[in-house]
């Protein structure tokens, strides 16, 4: 066996594969530790779902791996340091959700402008009709230039919202400001301007609880916040004061982990706080974009058993290796800020595809 998928590729980009290699596709694996191993001692790549852990024990029993992919961004759940001693690649698609991120927040950000619809759509009848907001002539706050901030930015500039954002890694004075036409400010000032916050923000060890009392205090009344980053980076009792006096009106936070917002969570029974099960990258066409690239990353590395083994997670390499023939949007405009060797963490402690 060449390649195991735990994980499903696009119909298409599966048969590219099969047609070169042979392949076993066993997503039922995912959760099964011993049929795992038993399976995956033959195989020189494997496709991993975000569920599946690939330990140090279990690169143990695959002798012939060469290469590990992820269909999404992030690469927590593969050690390393262990596929690194072994020469074993890691590939993941870092760029291909970048689209889907973005309209998953502005999306958000505009149910959030329009609160009734979703009651509405669901058939509730409402006592009164909300007065919504318009996003044009707001004033949203970019929290986070991850390449997603970059689409994003566009899309809301296009609809007249007037941007304003921080950054802590990236100074004031960098030009990516201008060229993406926020002003770049002050972290406080950031907050206590916004009608709206949105939270893309890159996420390393030592930001967690960035999000804190501190900061909160000065939120302007009634924001309106969306997120598709860590929930480590949200200090829960803070995050949950800020929305039971008003200072945050709504938040809608995507794919939190289990841990965040517990039974025993001061979030728990707030009724303007969603969480949605990472929904923010699943769209077809992601996933016709990450499948491809995964695709022609597994065929460059099995056909080509002398090329020097590192880890690959840029955006460059996405575009690079896509084959040219299928009909997908791929994001060519969008600067890469840091790999996470300039960032000061290794790449397990920094998220770094949102």
């Amino acid at each position: 066996m060449d390649i195991l998928l735990l994980d499903a590729l696009m119909p298409a980009a599966r048969a590219w594969l099969e047609a070169r290699y042979e392949l076993a596709f066993c997503p039922e694996l995912a959760q099964d530790s011993v049929a795992l191993r038993q399976k995956a001692h033959r195989a020189c790549a494997i496709v991993l779902p975000r569920k599946t852990l690939l330990t140090r024990e279990l690169i143990a029993f695959m002798p012939r791996l060469k290469v590990v992919c992820r269909l999404h961004t992030g690469i927590d759940n593969a050690d390393l340091e262990a596929c690194r001693e072994r020469g074993i690649k890691v590939v993941h698609a870092s760029s291909a959700n970048l689209r889907s991120n973005a309209e998953y927040l502005l999306s958000s950000l505009l149910l959030l402008y329009r609160r009734g619809l979703v009651s509405s759509l669901m058939g509730r009848r409402l006592a009164s009709v909300p007065i919504g907001r318009e996003l044009h002539g707001s004033t949203v706050a970019i929290l986070g230039l991850a390449p997603t901030a970059h689409i994003l930015a566009n899309m809301l500039h296009s609809l007249g919202v007037k941007l304003i954002g921080y950054d802590p890694v990236v100074p004031p004075t960098a030009p990516v400001w201008a060229q993406l036409k926020i002003e770049a400010v002050s972290l406080p000032e950031m907050i206590a301007r916004a009608d709206a916050v949105s939270v893309q923000m890159l996420y390393a060890p030592r930001f967690k609880d960035f999000i804190n009392h501190a900061l909160l205090a000065n939120c302007k009344p009634h924001q309106l916040w969306v997120g598709i980053s860590r929930s480590e980076l949200f200090e829960e009792r803070a995050l949950a004061a800020a929305l039971v006096d008003g200072r945050i009106e709504a938040f809608i936070l995507d794919g939190a982990s289990s841990s965040f917002a517990g039974p025993d969570s001061p979030l728990t029974g707030i009724k303007s706080f969603f969480i949605t099960p990472r929904l923010a990258p699943h769209t077809r066409e992601a996933k016709l974009r990450s499948s491809w690239f995964l695709a022609r990353r597994l065929d460059e590395v099995l056909s080509a058993p002398s090329v020097d083994a590192s880890t690959d997670t840029s955006s460059d390499a996405m575009v690079r290796h896509l084959p040219m023939d299928i009909p997908i949007d791929i994001p060519m405009d969008i600067p890469m800020l840091a790999s996470p060797s300039q960032w000061g963490e290794s790449p397990s402690g920094l998220n770094a595809g949102l």
